[in-house]
């Protein structure tokens, strides 16, 4: 029966939930909205390039008021790529498939409508590419699958992520392989340096030879495509961590020439979190162990997709995922990339004007989207906390003077001068307190 106390009860929940669904889909669908539906008109860039720039920043929920300088650690997903998720989450969950046995769990599957534009756009055969959730897992696939016994070195360098670095010391301390690693020079002046170093170092019990395509630490771009040349011709497996290459430069994993290759498109390709790729040479692909066991971890004929077969996971992120890449088509990966260049020698010349030193390559060559630089005798922490309270300026680096700046190609040069001017405020306020 239903009594005053129960109506009431019932009515005021029912108009919570209203209202909590009405505020939710006030808040994310109306700026969802209120975003351009389409990209700027591709003919604007000849017209008006700085123009064409502002217009594709209108697509970020970013807030306008705020620079965003850390697309090394993470990208904002922009309108197009949310609005495919949701119409992910839309398609998935009603369960309405046509076979009764087909069901919207990532894992278990194929997915061929996400791999084939995934392959495509990094140059490679679907049937070498596993669908992941980022580089740390894809990392953790190749050091765990590559047959070694003790004693067996895995060569790698002295800047590379924790996600890259410590499969391998976990499989050290577990199995006795032996980790040795190569000190990259801070800064890299040119290829010629690394190449060198490298094959100075490479044994007869060298197995493989473990290397960031671009460095989470320094930005450097490290000559990938030589480094897996001279890892083949003395009979060693390359692999590569390609955390920040998706989005931020143009890669073919068949020209570069590397056995396998790990990314996390969720920075520079500014996918969804939580997606990611692991690419295994097809001539590698046998003799690498699965590391994940479920229905057709073992199945050689499916190929790379056995890496894949992971348990249920987030379909709609590959909705994402497929949506960044398109966008990156449509702009075109060859604009994006040279905007990325000139933000980031832009912001690195001024940097070093301002006595900053620069940890990343005086060769353009082998720099992209981030300069990173040392700045003593400012703390990291505290300017980064200082702009961010103060200026709404987001930046990351470490302890205790190591500034990494990231410039995507979204930003304007109005942007990266508010950041310097900022830069310029904070270290005038620590000389008058140390006064």
């Amino acid at each position: 029966m239903l009594n005053r106390r129960t109506f009431l009860s019932s009515s005021l929940s029912a108009s919570l939930a209203a209202s909590a669904s009405l505020a939710w889909r006030g808040n994310l669908w109306a700026q969802l909205e209120s975003l351009p539906s389409k990209l700027p008109d591709r003919t604007l860039f000849d017209q008006n390039e700085e123009a064409y720039w502002r217009e594709l920043r209108q697509q970020f929920l970013i807030p306008a008021d705020e620079v965003y300088l850390n697309n090394g650690t993470v990208g904002s997903s922009p309108a197009p790529v949310l609005r495919a998720v949701f119409e992910g989450y839309e398609k998935c969950e009603k369960l309405n498939e046509a076979d009764p046995e087909d069901y919207p769990i990532w894992g278990y599957a194929a997915w061929n409508q996400f791999r084939d534009p995934l392959a495509a756009f990094v140059g490679c055969n679907r049937d070498e590419i596993a669908l992941l959730r980022n580089a740390t897992e894809a990392n953790n696939y190749i050091a765990n699958g590559v047959d070694m016994k003790p004693g067996d070195e895995v060569l790698m360098t002295d800047q590379e992520h924790p996600g890259g670095e410590h499969p391998w010391n976990l499989r050290a301390k577990r199995y006795g392989i032996v980790i040795k690693k190569i000190n990259l020079p801070r800064p890299v002046i040119n290829p010629a340096q690394i190449l060198d170093v490298v094959n100075a170092n490479i044994t007869v019990r060298t197995r493989v030879l473990f290397f960031s395509h671009i460095s989470t630490f320094s930005g450097v771009v490290l000559p990938a495509k030589q480094l897996c040349a001279l890892a083949r011709g003395k009979g060693v497996i390359s692999a590569v961590d390609g955390a920040h290459v998706p989005g931020m430069m143009r890669l073919n994993l068949h020209d570069l020439g590397c056995d396998m290759y790990s990314s996390s498109p969720h920075k520079w390709l500014q996918a969804p979190k939580g997606s990611g790729f692991l690419y295994v040479r097809d001539e590698m692909i046998d003799r690498l162990w699965s590391t994940i066991a479920t229905e057709g971890w073992d199945d050689v004929k499916i190929r790379a997709e056995r890496f894949q077969r992971i348990g249920s996971s987030n379909v709609p992120a590959l909705w994402g995922l497929r949506a960044s890449i398109q966008m990156a088509n449509d702009i075109g990966m060859e604009r994006i990339e040279r905007r990325h260049r000139q933000l980031c020698d832009y912001l690195l010349n001024a940097m070093i004007k301002r006595g900053a030193q620069s940890w990343t390559s005086p060769d353009p060559t082998m720099r992209c989207a981030i300069a990173t630089v040392n700045v003593p005798p400012l703390h990291r922490l505290d300017l980064e906390n200082w702009l961010w309270k103060e200026k709404k300026i987001r930046i990351r680096g470490a302890d205790p003077h190591k500034l990494r700046l990231s410039t995507p190609y979204y930003l304007s040069k109005q942007d990266i001068d508010r950041f310097l001017e900022s830069f310029d405020e904070h270290k005038r306020l620590q000389k008058s307190e140390v006064r």
